[in-house]
């Protein structure tokens, strides 16, 4: 199958040739008819599969095929849960729409309005928002909405996810009856069904991808290690290992905050975005991702999501998620677009219930591996109630012996061969006070 025989036209096919993409993904390939029949549908795939060119690409076809009344009014809404997934869809609007006579704006909260407004103003056909401030636009009286003709609802489970169901219902309130519904998910949740019972009409249903698989080439590890040391190893991994991109997550703003400091401490440049950081300073930190800048770049679960990271190699789970699924979209970004990848995931004993929830979620056992000098005082067990799989050889970076570096050393999920744990300290016995009183 190619993008010629999917029916795009001339100008959209020469916009693909420039961005390099000579064959269309299969969520392509099931969605561009689909949306260009003008019919509803229900999406479910990984990030990285090329989703957002599924629907932009028959948007921007049917918009320039049908001249509208008045030029540049407002046909086509795009809403996704954050800034970042926001900016680079538009991004993609842009680039695809290069040689149509079509505009778009973007709009989203945590930055000044006015520029929005202004932007606006000027008339678009296509505008990619966030919830927030698209409402608030619209109480301005800076958008209307009567001549929407598609609807987008873009990662619609983080939107659930994120609170924003009551702004969602709001926003449908709002737009015309008739007009076509396309709705993406990474899985076709309960609650997602429940959604689209009363916004789409006789969906086409597309799923390119077992709900929660993970990337089939991103190899998987867990490194168990004490919660004190987590901090000590990510630094040990980074510099002996080379690595010179490295996405890493941690479960609270905080923690990745503290975590960046750390790096830059060591002589790793670092950075840190999440919820609390201004716009401005999470664009700043990803562009220097990107540009090889910044060496970690460290993330929540919201500021992360939809970050689109060309040939980004390795992930880590500095912190387990406290829902499983979202182990699934974290390594979902490494291992994109058919490239190869790794994830790996510091354990502390007080992660055994996620880890086991994350193995069952994928049905899978992740490999443990032992790092020299930073094995755990406890273990982290496999989880029950799998198959254990077969084991796979470790690749590790070739190095002479007995150089005095860490190195990672491997037990199979049985529990055998593992290195001989550490000492243990005495208890210290507690100190008395003149009143016989401990400290």
């Amino acid at each position: 199958m190619t993008f010629e025989e999917l029916g795009l036209s001339a100008p959209l096919l020469r916009a693909v040739k420039e961005k390099g993409y000579s064959e269309p993904s299969p969520i392509q390939v099931e969605a561009i008819p689909a949306v260009l029949l003008g019919r509803d549908m229900m999406a479910a795939a990984q990030t990285g599969t090329g989703k957002t060119a599924g629907f932009v690409l028959p948007i921007l076809q049917t918009l320039s095929a049908g001249a509208p009344a008045h030029p540049h009014r407002l046909r086509a809404l795009i809403v996704a849960p954050t800034r970042e997934l926001a900016a680079q869809v538009n991004d993609s609007v842009e680039t695809y729409g290069r040689y149509l006579p079509l505009k778009s704006a973007v709009v989203f909260g945590g930055v000044k309005i006015n520029p929005q407004i202004a932007a606006l103003r000027k008339g678009i056909d296509i505008l990619v928002a966030t919830p927030g401030r698209l409402l608030d636009l619209h109480q301005q009286g800076e958008v209307n909405f009567d001549g929407i003709e598609v609807l987008v609802l873009d990662e619609a489970d983080r939107m659930l996810d994120m609170g924003f169901i009551h702004d969602i219902r709001r926003i449908l309130k709002l737009l015309p009856s008739r007009r076509q519904n396309l709705l993406f998910s990474a899985t076709f949740a309960p609650e997602i069904r429940q959604l689209t019972r009363g916004i789409l009409h006789d969906p086409v249903e597309v799923e390119v991808s077992p709900p929660n698989a993970t990337a089939e080439r991103v190899e998987q590890w867990v490194y168990p290690v004490d919660k004190k040391q987590k901090s000590a190893l990510l630094s040990e991994l980074v510099v002996a290992r080379d690595w010179q991109q490295v996405l890493v997550f941690t479960r609270t703003k905080h923690g990745a905050n503290k975590l960046a400091q750390y790096l830059e401490k060591a002589g790793i440049n670092a950075a840190a975005i999440h919820g609390n950081k201004s716009q401005g300073a999470r664009t700043r930190a990803l562009a220097g991702f990107k540009a090889g800048q910044i060496r970690v770049l460290v993330a929540t679960d919201i500021a992360a999501r939809g970050l689109d990271i060309a040939q980004l190699p390795q992930v880590v789970n500095f912190d387990l998620p406290n829902v499983p699924e979202d182990y699934v979209h974290r390594i979902g970004r490494t291992g994109r677009a058919g490239a190869a990848g790794m994830a790996y995931s510091l354990v502390s004993a007080d992660e055994i219930v996620q880890l086991a929830a994350i193995e069952q979620v994928i049905q899978r056992h992740l490999t443990r591996e032992y790092i020299d000098g930073f094995e755990p005082d406890h273990e982290v067990p496999p989880s029950p109630g799998l198959r254990k799989p077969r084991q796979a050889q470790v690749r590790r970076p070739s190095r002479p012996k007995g150089d005095g570096k860490h190195e990672a050393r491997r037990r199979g999920s049985d529990g055998h061969n593992r290195p001989q744990q550490r000492k243990r300290r005495p208890a210290r016995r507690p100190r008395q006070t003149p009143s016989g009183n401990t400290r």
